[in-house]
């Protein structure tokens, strides 16, 4: 009933209200009950217009309604507008309906919050944010905005995303472009087919009633299934540098004359003491290494408020004089350096994140939110990441490994395919000393090496202080009661990408005692505690992003008045989703060696596979978790 008496009173609003909003915007707001179903808000209407009406002219006009179901549902709202010095705001507002549709607040243009968004290492870093802070007393309530921009970029055309996330439904998106140029607009459509969206004409596309996505485990990238359509103009302007863009190569080349070409030049003093401390190098890449800890050690990054739209870095002389710089500053400086002891490296755009998202090859415009550095190393790229001071040398596992990149070279662009670390690469290996004693406790001495993805977790365990690391270790392991973590050492070899972990930890009571005898848990430090959830009817495809190997090996020193009366059979799984080897071995009459090895193999699968998977999972689960039997003697 309150759901109705919204919908029913907001619709009365709308007719009469003094805003430009009008019932026709969106009909009549009561709708389909599927709509409600997993969504957290729901898109009203929303109504995209871009008016291009010159080379170096575009207006942006946006009238967006969303009602809001709980606190998750806020972030869909997305009342905000992004600006730089290329755009201008012609209009901003919005208004606030309560439960019961009745007006409860309006937000003029002055009431909007400005704030910087850049964050120092995404590419758009001299943009800033428009957008109003309200704090819901009851749900649902919902959002009228409306905005208009006019910008003189028209070298980036927004994508458009009728829906933009999960647990997000929609009622009515659309939008519209109306070039009154005789330039030529190109566009491409992703995943259309998959929903039922109309294609009015050229440039007009609209959908209704698409129901709210359930995120699913393991679902692919939200990018990779969502339906969008991109757009981009041959000829555009950016801030007054006009460009063509016909295919990769030709927009790259643009981007190597107009926004990188004179930033590279570097003080005479600063290239002499380069030289110097690569004179010894035998190869380019004994070069590229000094370089690069050369630029580490001088440099951090911060958010740079210049450039053209926020892509041309600044100054590498600049750079180096003030000693920081953000993704593009810091990568183009990298770049210079590099120029001056004859090392060949090309600027590089990308889509940084943990998601697997590409550059789109099929179809050249302004893409990607970060910048880094490629080095040819025979037929592939070694990539540097110039924001971080303490990554190791070609580096890029989980932000900008295994996806198409586009390089900046001065004859043009090219799209590229960075770094994928196979399931061999990123393994961890464990072992461990674990000296029962005759209470059923224990002491151990725990060794961890990780490479490849896994190797990531050095960013987190040397910038916490010792006691967060032990409380790291306690949450790890949380399953074991009374653990003490008494001493951790770790080693950091760059050479190698090695993270290596010495734990010293002991607890009072490890075993679970039944009369004159033990239940032991052999695998102590590293198990499946659970699967990935069931479902009854997954809707979603499944990925594997990034495979794993995990090895351990565990030595068992039993005190003197335990005996052993029987071990498991071994355990050996393998199908496509992976590998689990399982063991547990009498040496004598007081150790036992435990061994286990787990292979996640990376792959896309069909969603009818899901159960098979969760089936291996499950499996594992159960063998990581299981248990043997000791016996205890009068000794």
């Amino acid at each position: 009933m309150l759901l109705n008496q919204l919908f029913k009173s907001i619709s009365l609003i709308l007719l009469f209200s003094t805003t430009s909003f009008s019932q026709d915007n969106f009909q009549s707001l009561i709708f389909n009950p599927e709509l409600k179903k997993n969504a957290d808000a729901i898109v009203r209407s929303s109504n995209l217009n871009y008016t291009i009406e010159a080379r170096d002219k575009i207006v942006i006009t946006e009238k967006r309604i969303v009602t809001v179901f709980n606190k998750s549902g806020e972030k869909h709202i997305q009342a905000v507008v992004y600006y730089d010095q290329s755009k201008t705001i012609k209009k901003l507002e919005a208004v606030i309906l309560n439960s019961f549709g009745k007006e409860v607040k309006k937000i003029k243009k002055r009431d909007f919050l400005d704030v910087s968004v850049a964050d120092g290492v995404s590419i758009f870093n001299d943009t800033r944010a428009k957008y109003f802070d309200y704090t819901a007393s009851s749900y649902p309530y919902t959002v009228v905005f409306e905005a208009e921009v006019v910008s003189n970029n028209t070298a980036f055309i927004p994508q458009w995303f009728p829906v933009s996330n999960y647990y997000l439904s929609v009622e009515h998106a659309s939008i519209s472009i109306d070039n009154q140029t005789d330039i030529q607009l190109d566009f491409k459509e992703n995943n259309i087919e998959n929903y039922e969206i109309t294609k009015l004409s050229d440039f007009n596309y609209e959908v209704n009633n698409l129901k709210a996505i359930k995120k699913e485990a393991y679902s692919p990238s939200f990018y990779q299934f969502a339906p969008s359509v991109k757009f981009a103009l041959k000829q555009f302007s950016m801030l007054g540098v006009d460009g063509e863009n016909n295919n990769w190569n030709e927009f790259g080349k643009w981007m190597s004359d107009k926004l990188i070409s004179g930033t590279e030049v570097l003080p005479e003093s600063v290239v002499n003491q380069i030289k110097s401390l690569t004179k010894e190098a035998k190869t380019d890449l004994e070069k590229a290494k000094i370089v690069y800890n050369f630029m580490q050690n001088k440099t951090r990054y911060i958010s740079v408020q210049i450039g053209i739209g926020g892509w041309k870095p600044m100054l590498a002389s600049d750079v180096d004089r003030l000693g920081y710089g953000d993704c593009k500053g810091l990568s183009n400086y990298t770049k210079a350096l590099l120029d001056a002891v004859g090392v060949t490296s090309y600027y590089t755009i990308v889509y940084g994140g943990h998601d697997l998202r590409d550059i789109d090859q099929g179809f050249s415009s302004l893409q990607g939110n970060h910048a880094i550095l490629s080095i040819p190393n025979g037929d592939q790229f070694i990539t540097l990441e110039c924001t971080n001071q303490t990554v190791p040398f070609g580096y890029n596992a989980n932000f900008t490994d295994d996806r198409d990149v586009l390089i900046v070279t001065p004859s043009g662009g090219k799209i590229i395919h960075t770094k994928v670390y196979s399931v061999l690469e990123n393994s961890q290996f464990s072992n461990a000393k674990i000296i029962l004693d005759s209470l059923g406790g224990f002491k151990a001495n725990l060794n961890i090496h990780s490479k490849g993805t896994q190797y990531d977790k050095y960013r987190r365990f040397e910038v916490q202080t010792d006691k967060e690391n032990k409380l790291s270790y306690k949450n790890k392991f949380s399953d074991i009661n009374s653990l003490e973590i008494n001493k951790i050492k770790f080693e950091n070899d760059k050479d190698q990408v090695v993270f290596k972990e010495s734990v010293d930890l002991s607890v009072d009571k490890y075993v679970t005692k039944a009369g004159g005898r033990w239940i032991l848990q052999p695998n102590v430090f590293n198990k499946f505690k659970s699967a990935p959830p069931r479902y009854t009817n997954r809707n979603l495809d499944f990925e594997i992003d990034r495979g794993f190997i995990d090895e351990d090996e565990y030595k068992f020193i039993l005190p003197s008045n335990i005996l052993v009366e029987a071990l498991q059979d071994e355990v050996n799984i393998k199908n496509k989703f992976g590998e689990y080897h399982f063991s547990i071995t009498k040496l004598d009459d007081n150790q036992l060696v435990f061994k286990r090895k787990v292979i996640i193999n990376k792959g896309q699968f069909l969603k009818e596979e899901y159960k098979a998977f969760r089936k291996f999972r499950l499996a594992i689960s159960k063998h990581d978790n299981s248990k043997i039997i000791l016996k205890t003697t009068n000794n």
